[in-house]
């Protein structure tokens, strides 16, 4: 058969998709599955069953990531892997992760279809704790697998109720025999929801990803003194609060002095006393800073502690900055990008380079193996969010593309 123009079958990924959604569904039309709670364990079960119908082999790792198997006729060769998560946020929807494992699992299943084998195997990837919204640090399962982080690191986080990973992946029956990392990855694909608006408002079918922003999280704490609003002067008030604003604002300004792609996000603000009559005596913040390179990022940062440092001295007061996480940028492999370029363009697909905004499991995984990113439109760039939605044909693209840039990468062997 013509390899050139094979397709997957839209109609089945739609129905898997909306069928893994029934786990776990809200009343809003979205998706509550945590990381290692019942539903998902009911989640995992029901895809593991469909890649055994599907003839895969399943080997699971002591971070309970999952690994379908469908074998390639070189067994010296390394597995093309692709996958996402299947966990939600508290307030999920029913694409973020779940589109690109059972985009994956839809390939292997129209090879088999299509009785077409490739010379290494291919593989569906389920990663554990993508999302982090029960147990820190998120993206674990693929942290622990590139050895970002130890296993027993993830085995001690817990949740709100004490309740540790180890223990839940146990109680689920979900720790595997597998030492994570010790699992051969020839390269690697993610097919993902773009999360944010940027190809829907241009008109754009598939999103080809050469990297995934770096970002540095800072808390900042600024302290002044508490005094009555009515009768202390204007020049006379240590008012944390217009410390801090000056400094929220400039986080703001630094992202614009570092366009397209530097991002600057103050999401958490705690004021004390915060009373209505009370000139604030402690302000405590976070400062989220992104951008595409390393180079970018760290002269953000150092005008961040410039400006706090000549504000200390301007205010008198006393102004804390500490940076708490860092994830240094992530370029995608040349070769891989290429890939999914050529499969958009020889499908016929209008096509734009995205750099992603978001944390994704292909970020670990791109330290020990050749990997690459496809997004596709979702409605309004709307994301964790129980309205999350994307258009059936988009999905059918995005996952055509992951088709052909997975053979690519396997080789279609020779009749």
């Amino acid at each position: 058969m013509d390899t050139d123009t094979l397709t997957i079958n839209g109609e089945r990924l739609w129905h898997s998709l909306m069928t893994l959604a029934e786990i776990g569904a809200t009343a809003k039309g979205g998706v509550k599955r945590l990381a290692l709670t019942d539903l998902d364990k009911q989640g995992r079960d029901l895809v593991i069953s469909w890649g055994r119908e599907a003839g895969l082999h399943i080997t699971i790792d002591k971070i309970g990531n999952v690994f379908m198997r469908r074998d390639g006729l070189n067994k010296t060769l390394p597995p093309i892997m692709s996958g996402s998560h299947i966990d939600t946020q508290p307030t999920g929807g029913k694409f973020d992760g779940n589109y690109g494992v059972l985009a994956a699992l839809e390939v292997v299943r129209t090879l088999n279809e299509k009785n077409i084998q490739t010379q290494a195997s291919i593989e569906v990837a389920i990663w554990t704790n993508e999302e982090g919204s029960r147990f820190v640090p998120v993206m674990m399962g693929s942290g622990v697998f590139c050895g970002a982080f130890t296993l027993e690191h993830a085995y001690a986080a817990r949740d709100v109720e004490g309740k540790s990973v180890h223990d839940e992946l146990e109680r689920i029956g979900y720790i595997g025999d597998e030492q994570p990392g010790q699992h051969p990855v020839g390269a690697y694909f993610e097919a993902h929801i773009e999360q944010g608006p940027v190809l829907e408002n241009a008109g754009k079918v598939i999103g080809v990803v050469p990297a995934v922003l770096g970002l540095s999280w800072y808390d900042c704490e600024v302290t002044g003194m508490e005094a009555h609003a009515g009768p202390t002067p204007m020049p006379l008030r240590k008012d944390a609060l217009q410390a801090a604003i000056k400094i929220m604002q400039e986080t703001v300004n630094i992202a614009h002095r570092y366009p397209p792609y530097g991002r600057g996000t103050v999401g958490f603000i705690e004021n004390f006393p915060n009373s209505r009559n009370v000139i604030p005596g402690q302000v405590k913040f976070s400062v989220d800073l992104r951008n595409v390179s390393e180079v970018l990022l760290n002269k953000m940062h150092d005008e961040m502690l410039s400006f706090i440092e000549k504000l200390r001295k301007e205010t008198g007061l006393e102004i804390k900055i500490k940076r708490v996480s860092h994830y240094p940028p992530c370029p995608f492999h040349p070769d891989c990008v290429a890939a999914v370029r050529q499969a958009a363009s020889d499908l016929g697909y209008s096509t734009m380079d995205v750099v992603s905004g978001a944390g994704h499991d292909a970020i670990y995984v791109a330290r020990l193996a050749a990997s690459g990113m496809i997004f596709v439109p979702c409605k309004d760039g709307i994301s964790h969010n129980e309205i999350e939605d994307a258009k059936p044909e988009h999905l059918e693209a995005g996952c055509n593309v992951l088709l052909h840039a997975i053979l690519d990468r396997a080789q279609i062997a020779s009749n």
